[in-house]
């Protein structure tokens, strides 16, 4: 299938043939979809804690911290080009003619360029805007009163401007204070202060993109100091790269290797299921894992960072109990229906319908990765929710599954994917050791079938991507999971530059 010069190329990249071939069939075969048993039911599979019971499970991570090591895990390589989706469009199609400026009054809804405009004094980055302005001698209120719209948009967007539509996520400003305006990075450094906190200080840990680590050390570095004062804690920023050997073949639409103009394999980043890599190297008890782009202004902190507590105190009972099955399973196999009992209730795995565990599988299942996620009420988001999903064998189990996993066309499985009543917003505390205290290989307990296939181009010709499995889906579905309701206002994503005009972000 691959000449030598391929091979070579592939070798390099970190892959073997093997591994693409095995890629390239991916393409050829497709993915299974998953198969939904069941919606998730508040009560059931979804836990919704009293007020005592939330007052219990921070106690309980409060009381413990000090003994764990503690991990913030931030995925924040991506660039915010998305972001500026819209903006990108008006910079290319608006002349200025008074036609361009009619469709521009046309649509004056709060996701539109028109919005985007009529508020620009709301943005966080505003005054670097004026500033950038002014460097070149011009008024930025005065291009604004003169509609000089694309200059303000190229300022914004381009690098001899704030450069915003290359930049990673992490590093624009989102919120404004008093005294100054803060970034993502920024907003997750003063969260985890205040939640991540254990005797060793606060570890947050970014994974970040090569072309942007640079700059995502000197922003840290120039921020860092004032937040170790104001919490009175040390702080350890560290950083890692999604790794080559994560990428994927991409092919045309003939399932045949995609090549560049030089007659190379195209490879592309798989997604966030390649930062499985990334969190299987951290070495920690508890780990938070919370998307770059989703954080509040001080004012809203709050209840995330008690609900933060409220999820790592679950997982550190529930872990907890499930060390001490298994020392007893170890003994004595008498409290085996138990067990399976505690199993069952607390750890989302089911058997089917009239059989039961075995010793070993008891066993086996219990000495497992634990997460915890925390849900919010569906609210039409689109993207992954959480469902009892059936295997092969019958057997059902706690997952969060991505639309594009579902196949939406078989009726049954619709049915089931329309009674959803939670979404996942990426609110995740993991429990990667075991009741030894060893740390679990996480490449153990992904399912390598739950990857995704996705219609892509470049330079104007079609193509093929393939993502692993997602990384808080397929790559977490061997793990025991843990559903818990968290308010709607710990999820607030930024997906596009208007979003940051929202109450959540001013």
């Amino acid at each position: 299938m691959f000449t030598d010069a391929e091979q070579t190329q592939i070798q390099q990249h970190g892959l073997t043939t093997a591994h693409a071939t095995k890629q390239i069939d991916n393409f050829i075969n497709g993915f299974p979809p998953t198969i939904l048993a069941a919606p998730v039911i508040i009560g059931d599979s979804v836990l919704k804690l009293s007020e005592s019971e939330k007052d219990s499970a921070i106690s309980t991570y409060e009381k413990l911290r000090d003994q764990k090591s503690v991990v913030k895990f931030v995925p924040a390589s991506g660039a915010a080009t998305r972001m500026f989706k819209s903006l990108f469009t008006f910079l290319s199609s608006y002349s200025g003619s008074d036609t361009d400026y009619q469709k521009l009054l046309a649509d004056q809804s709060p996701s539109s360029v028109f919005y985007f405009f009529k508020h620009l004094e709301g943005f966080a980055f505003y005054k670097d805007l004026k500033h950038k302005f002014d460097e070149r001698g011009i008024a930025l209120e005065e291009a604004h009163v003169k509609r000089a719209y694309k200059e303000i948009v190229s300022v914004l967007l381009e690098k001899d401007g704030l450069n915003y539509g290359q930049l990673p996520k992490g590093l624009l400003k989102f919120h404004k204070y008093e005294s100054a305006s803060r970034t993502p990075v920024e907003e997750h450094i003063v969260e985890g202060c205040q939640y991540a906190q254990s005797v060793k200080g606060v570890q947050i840990h970014f994974t970040v993109s090569g072309e942007h680590r640079d700059i995502f050390q000197s922003h840290v570095s120039d921020v860092i100091k004032q937040y170790e004062q104001t919490f009175g804690t040390t702080v350890a920023i560290s950083y890692s790269e999604q790794k080559p050997e994560t990428d994927t073949v991409a092919v045309d639409m003939g399932n045949k290797p995609f090549k560049n103009g030089d007659g190379s394999i195209l490879f592309r980043p798989a997604g966030h299921g390649a930062l499985l890599e990334n969190l299987n190297d951290i070495d920690a008890d508890v780990i938070f894992l919370k998307n770059i782009d989703n954080v509040v202004p001080d004012r809203l902190k709050e209840e995330t960072i008690n609900y933060k507590k409220v999820i790592a105190g679950v997982l550190l009972d529930v872990q907890q109990q499930t060390f001490d099955w298994l020392r007893k399973l170890e003994q004595d196999s008498s409290d085996l229906d138990q067990a399976e009992k505690f199993i069952s209730q607390h750890l989302g795995y089911r058997k089917a319908p009239g059989q039961s565990l075995s010793i070993e599988e008891a066993r086996a299942i219990l000495n497992r990765p634990i997460r915890v996620c925390g849900m919010v009420k569906s609210d039409g988001d689109p993207g992954g929710g959480p469902f009892w999903v059936k295997d092969d064998k019958g057997n059902i189990s706690l997952q969060v599954v991505e639309t594009a996993q579902i196949d939406l066309d078989n009726p049954s499985q619709k049915e089931v994917f329309n009674q959803a009543t939670h979404f996942n917003p990426v609110d995740v505390v993991c429990g990667v050791k075991n009741y030894l205290g060893k740390k679990f290989d996480l490449l153990e307990y992904r399912d390598p079938k739950a990857g995704f296939i996705t219609q892509k181009s470049k330079d104007g010709k079609d193509l093929k991507a393939q993502e692993l499995p997602g990384l808080w889906n397929g790559s977490m579905a061997h793990w025991n999971t843990i559903f818990v309701e968290v308010p709607l206002i710990t999820f607030n994503p930024v997906k596009s530059v208007n979003d940051l005009l929202k109450p959540e972000h001013q």
